[in-house]
């Protein structure tokens, strides 16, 4: 037998595995699809989180087949698969060896990859042979290595990938890599859920802080310690020790409950809609297009969510200035665009700076999936976000002046 591609091995951090955080991780791409599919994990144990992350994203019309360990009996297994339940068993094969697996829409490694970046690259094209059209696999691998599976993995995603997410909450670090070989439609976002993202950390079940936010905190908590250190009899501590809990509250990051009807057209941020109106863009394409703008204050959720399910075809930032976003001047600040391909057109969503927002950031690469109400960026400290439909087929619901809710309150509706 070949040795398996997603084999664990001990490195200068000690064993590489896969907790329950970096398994959700893994397996997301299963989790998100609604639509009956087929999924093959290579590599599991009994033990494996990601097999059990596996088997909980099952929806009653899916199949998963199971590849073993090396190290571990196909017997044993199947002995684990069946103590699950009839539920689960009626669902999971598990195959002898990985030459006896069916293809699958998602393929999993429930390893992390530490080989050299020739064994990662023949792993790869080994795994992705099982994939079927538009279909993605998910591999992880350590953070901390610059060279060999990291550095294949991250050539790989340059050509193939879908995104990459980190997770640091898993000993050690991991990246996990999503690969799609081959091209996939803008009908399948439509049969996705949003995806889980560990940029969105959850405090509680409801209320989620951006890793930004987490990162912003940390920066402040660690000045107050230096100047605590430093001038222990002085209470200037207190300033970034108190801003941190303000910092992070900017970032946060709520669940929303995204309506069903395919017909709605959803905010891409929270905020007030400063405009609505039929203008022409000819750098979208000819014919007229339906902007609908929205205004950011400080106070709001600055966390961006795809207005629409489509796929990403196009992504561009446009240099300009920094003008406070409520004003019309704000047209020309510095923006960044991602562009829709859906099965009603095209659509744009434009993340505009302000006076003070400087930062942009868009997490949702070219060839990416995006379901309706999906996180896929954020703008920093004040801001701007456009979503631009085609003027024939969207009929707008809100007006200037009206509150939005971003991924839950419905802006226009497909005609």
């Amino acid at each position: 037998m070949t040795q398996s591609p997603a084999v664990r091995t001990p490195g200068p951090f000690g064993a590489v595995g896969i907790g329950e955080r970096a398994a959700r991780t893994l397996v997301s791409e299963l989790a998100r699809r609604n639509d009956p599919k087929a999924g093959l994990l290579v590599g599991a144990t009994p033990e494996s989180a990601v097999l059990a992350a596996a088997i909980e994203a099952l929806l009653p019309g899916d199949r998963l087949t199971v590849v073993p360990a090396d190290d571990f009996s196909a017997a044993a297994l199947r002995e684990h698969v069946t103590a699950q339940g009839r539920w689960v068993a009626d669902r999971v094969r598990v195959a002898d060896t990985l030459a006896e697996a069916d293809a699958a829409e998602v393929v999993i490694a429930a390893e992390p990859f530490t080989g050299s970046a020739d064994e990662t690259r023949v792993a790869v094209d080994g795994l992705s042979k099982y994939l079927t059209e538009g279909g993605v696999l998910s591999v992880a691998a350590p953070v901390f290595r610059t060279e060999g599976a990291g550095a294949e993995l991250d050539r790989q995603g340059v050509l193939h990938g879908v995104r990459v997410d980190l997770v640091l909450r898993n000993s050690p670090p991991v990246r996990v890599h999503h690969l799609r070989f081959t091209p996939s439609t803008a009908a399948l976002a439509a049969k996705l859920s949003p995806a889980y993202r560990p940029s969105s950390v959850p405090l509680t079940r409801t209320m989620h802080i951006d890793s930004n936010g987490v990162a912003a905190a940390g920066i402040s908590l660690g000045l107050a310690a230096l100047a605590r250190v430093a001038r222990p009899k002085s209470k200037l501590w207190l300033l970034p020790a108190l801003a941190a809990v303000p910092v992070a509250a900017f970032f946060r990051d709520p669940e929303r409950d995204v309506p069903e009807d395919p017909s709605a057209v959803v905010a891409a941020a929270d905020g007030q809609v400063l405009s609505v109106q039929r203008l022409h863009d000819e750098r979208f394409g000819d014919g007229e297009w339906l902007r609908v703008a929205v205004f950011l204050s400080v106070l709001d959720v600055h966390v961006n969510r795809s207005p629409v399910a489509g796929k990403v075809i196009d992504y561009f930032v446009a240099d300009g200035g920094f003008v406070n976003a409520m004003k019309p001047d704000a047209e020309h600040n510095v923006a960044a665009y991602t562009v829709l391909d859906t099965e009603h057109g095209t659509v744009v969503v434009a993340q505009r700076t302000g006076l003070i927002a400087r930062r942009i950031v868009q997490r949702a690469p070219v060839g990416a999936l995006l379901a309706k109400g999906e996180r896929f960026g954020l703008i920093r400290f004040g801001s701007r976000t456009d979503v631009y439909l085609p003027a024939d087929a969207a009929e707008p619901l809100v007006g200037p002046g009206d509150k939005v809710v971003g991924g839950a309150t419905v802006i226009a509706r497909w005609l």
